[in-house]
This record gives C-alpha cells, structure tokens and sequence, in this order.
C-alpha cells in the first residue's frame, strides 16, 4: 500500500515490544502501514508520497495526559495566577496592585492559591478586605476544591449564612454564624463563580483553542477530559467545525453529583456517544470526596485533626447505585477518590458494577493520593486503572508541615502516590496532570514520576524513593497507560494498523536525565497522520 508519508531518520521508540526500535515509519489513510528501516520506501514510496527527514529527532508514541481539565480550566484561571506566592506579604501585594487597576463593580479574580499562605491564620474574607479595596473578591486555591470570597462577593452572592448541601460542600462560618468567606468544595463556591462576570462564548471559545495550542506544544496529542456536560460537548464541536479543527485528541467525561436529578442522568446517557473526529464522549465522572489538605478526603481513620470521616455522598450508597446505573448504561465510570476509603468504597462499587464499561475498557479511579495496602491488592486483582499526578507532591514540604502531610500520621502518608507500588502490583497505571491543578506541560509531568522531586533541583528532597518511575515506566504512563484508560487498543504504541499519533522529540526522552527532560525541545507533533504542531512555527 502506498503511504501518504514516510517519516525517515529517527530513532523511535515504538513500546511495542515485538518491534521496540526502529527508524523508518510509513504512514496512510491516518494509520501507521509499516515500521522497519529505509527499505520501506521502496515498498511504499510513490509519486504523491511525502517523505519527511526528521534529522535524528527521536519519535514516541504521541503523549496523551490521563486526567485534565482544559476547558473548565479556560474560566477558572482568570485573573492571577498565584503559582509558587507562599510569603502572604507578596500575596496581598499583588491583590492590591490587581485591585488599583479595576473599576468599580469590577472583580478581581486569583487562581492557584497554595494553603501555605494561611498557615497560622484563617482562610477569610478579612484578610483580604483591606487589598481588594473592599471589591468583589474570588480566588480559587490550587485543587480546585477550597475558595475564598471578600465580603462584597458573598453579599453579590446571596450568602449570609450556612446552607444546607447535596453534597459534602461546605460554607464555612465563624463563631456567630456569619461566612468567614472560605467556600468548601464545588457546589459551595459555585454560588459566587457563577455570579461573577463570565467569559463570552467567543471568548471561552477562543481561550480554549489557545489552551489546548500550547498544550500540543508540550508534546501532548490527547487528554481526558473530566467534568463536562452536553454542553461541553457542543463547544467541542464548534471549535472542531472552525478553524483547522482540534489540536489534540480527547476523550470527555460528563459530570454527575449527588444532588443530579433524573433528567441529569437521562441527559448524560443520551449524549453518551456523542463525538467528533477528534473527540468522544463515552465516560462519566463521580466525586466520592475532597482532598485531604482541608479535611474532606475520606479516610478509614480520622486525620490529625479529627476529620475525613464523611464521604462526598451523604449516603454513600447512593454513590454506588450511581456507579451501576452509568455502567449499565454502557459508560466507563471515573472516580475522583484521594482519601484510602474513598479508594476502598469506590472498588467496592466496581466490583458490584462489573469492572468494565461496555466498551471493554476498565473503570478507573483518579488520584489515589493515599492507598492502603490491602486497597492495592484488589486494585490490581480487579484490573481497574490507576489515574494519578506524581507531579502533585510539589506542594508538599520536605519536613512535613505542609497541609497534605500534617492532616496524616506518618504512617499514611509513607503511602503517598505509590505509582511505584501500583506498578509493581500488576494494575494499570495512567498518568497525567489535573490541569489547572498542576502544570500541563507533559515533560514535567514526567520527570516528577522520574524523580519525585523538584525537576532542576538535584539536592531537593525525594519524597517516598522507592516510588520513582525509570524514564520507560514513565513514558509509558503518558502512553500505553493513558490510552489503555480509554479503552483504545489502537494508540500508545507504534504498530502497524494503530492510528498515527506520534511526539517527536529534539532528543530521546529515555536518554537524557530527568532534570534535562523539562527543557527537551518538542520537534512536531502528529494525529492521524497529520502534523498539529512544528517548533518552528
């Protein structure tokens, strides 16, 4: 068969392991015909083929981040982005600054917030009231799970009290009853989100397509997308339909929460097969708790301060009839659970669901920041994948005093993103981001799976050593595992009869060290046989 194109001179990884080198990849009708040295061109060479001289570059199977939120993200990280601030000093300072340049009525809007900020002192609308010039105020910390509000948000906002939730959600209040302006979980600070100013469908449109532009320029040619609607759904086909059409290939979850209704569920399973060329639509997302940094994971012993004993469900049971709802449906099912019983309760549902979606690919579970022992046994046993960020460790403090690890005894947070352990045990492992939680950029997401530590950073503490990945395990986190999560047998490595989704790198990943890895340059990007993104352009 004649090939559209050949791409010849690379070292290529292809991590298939009856084939796992070589240099010659010929390409048609989207998918890889053949892989071998030149003598492929003359078996598929012909005068309309294009032949493309990659100069040594070396070529992985495209790079795919197993959990993100790249369109979420689009409104969310509006205003300051307050990555690394952890001096309050400076955080008000730019609050300030933020705030002298805004009119009246007008917002001042913060994302990515460490909870080191406000150690020693109260997340509250106080703290701020003076830098924002009494404006509205909403600033979202780093999870995505805790934010905090000025007192003119809340009041634009409608909240003067308590409420009473679906869900473990929670507006936190002071001594006499009063909102002390930090809002607790989605459903909580949703009520001030979705009072402020909104981008234009235009605007979200365009943000987005930028967004995902510079996700392809990092290597990356798919994600899974977590908590979309129907309407998601059709903004992906409107940025499909305009332009030159997706960057990157995705697969998008719809959302489901304890307070979803009949018509949600009607709603979701209706547009469970909706899809694009580019996107697909086929997987659901529960919630069966928080995090663990502000006291809402859901652990089998309380933390140190005598909560994580509830789950983001008022009845869990509930979470589980939800679970054999969508897989009856034929849904792949994603759990958000970090605390050890939300991880326990969450293969418990599994198992009584079946632990596969119609489709044949697993159910998962993301995030699993604290994994019991016996947890992982069934886990692997079970064959349900492990979707999990290494590179959020970055918050964590090499004495412990950080949020995360201080809510744990020692005991457990010895058992921290055991990627290693998950590995070992036979479960699949898909690896990613949870961006805007953490950085997009999939080169630092590797080198964190790599080195659990800072990347750039050789004497920087190593958290749990005996967890790091080698370059390959790694790799094939963001590859074979992240595909395979999906349920798509024919990405994640370089055969022939697989889709042409291909990273191609300045220099071999496997090679050089993992410090370097964030630097390596990105040569071109390709799905399906198309190049997305080129270095030089």
């Amino acid at each position: 068969m004649s090939a559209d194109t050949i791409l010849v001179n690379a070292r290529v990884h292809t991590l298939a392991p009856e084939h796992p080198h070589c240099d010659t990849i010929a390409i048609g009708g989207g998918r890889i015909l053949d892989i071998g040295d030149t003598g492929l061109l003359a078996a598929h060479r012909d005068g309309s083929t294009e032949i493309v001289d990659l100069g040594g570059a070396t070529v992985t199977p495209g790079l795919v981040d197993g959990h993100m939120h790249p369109i979420q993200g689009a409104e969310t990280t509006m205003g300051i982005d307050f990555g690394g601030i952890t001096d309050f000093a400076t955080f008000t300072e730019r609050l300030r600054a933020e705030a002298e340049c805004l009119g009246p009525g007008e917002w001042v809007r913060g994302w990515n917030l460490d909870y080191a900020l406000f150690a020693g002192r109260r997340i509250s609308a106080d703290s701020i009231e003076d830098a924002v010039h009494g404006l509205p105020c909403f600033l979202l910390f780093f999870d995505g799970h805790t934010a905090l509000a000025s007192h003119a948000a809340l009041r634009l906002a409608g909240i003067h009290g308590g409420r009473e939730f679906t869900d473990s959600s929670e507006i936190v209040l002071d001594s006499i009853g009063h909102p002390t302006g930090e809002l607790r979980e989605h459903t909580a600070y949703a009520l001030v989100a979705d009072t402020a100013p909104a981008l234009s469908a235009k605007r979200l449109r365009k943000r987005v397509r930028e967004i995902l532009y510079r996700i392809a320029g990092t290597g990356l040619t798919g994600a899974t997308v977590m908590n979309g609607d129907p309407a998601t759904f059709d903004l992906l086909d409107e940025l499909e339909h305009s332009g030159s059409g997706l960057p990157v290939r995705l697969m998008c979850g719809l959302g489901h929460q304890p307070g979803s209704d009949a018509d949600t569920v009607r709603a979701n399973i209706a547009a469970r097969d909706r899809h694009g060329e580019r996107w697909r639509g086929g997987l659901i997302k529960l919630f069966l708790d928080g995090v663990i940094d502000t006291g809402t994971a859901w652990l089998y012993e309380p933390d140190t301060q005598g909560m994580g004993g509830s789950s983001f469900w008022p009845d869990p049971g509930r979470y589980a009839e939800t679970v054999r709802t969508y897989a009856e449906a034929g849904f792949q099912v994603a759990t958000h659970a970090i605390g050890d019983r939300a991880i326990g309760a969450a293969i418990d549902a599994y198992l009584g669901a079946g632990v596969r979606a119609a489709s044949g690919a697993p159910h998962r579970i993301e995030h699993l920041e604290c994994l019991a022992e016996h947890d992982l046994h069934r886990l692997a046993a079970a064959g349900i994948t492990a979707s999990m960020q290494p590179l959020h460790m970055q918050w964590r403090a090499p004495d412990g005093s950080d949020s995360w690890t201080s809510r744990l005894d020692p005991r457990r947070a010895a058992l921290a993103w055991r990627t290693g352990d998950v590995l070992r045990s036979g479960a699949p492992l898909a690896l990613g981001s949870d961006w805007p939680v953490a950085q997009y950029d999939a080169r630092i997401g590797l080198a964190w799976a790599r080195l659990r530590r800072e990347p750039g950073h050789p004497d920087a503490h190593v958290f749990e050593p005996a967890q790091r990945l080698s370059a390959y395990e790694a790799l094939c986190g963001f590859t074979t595992g992240a595909t395979r999560a999906q349920g798509d047998t024919d990405l994640g490595s370089i055969r022939p009869g697989n889709r042409a989704d291909l990273t191609v790198w300045a220099q071999d990943p496997l090679a050089v060290s993992a410090d370097e890895l964030v630097h390596l340059p990105i040569h071109s990007t390709w799905i399906g046989g198309t190049r997305i993104y080129r270095a030089e352009n």
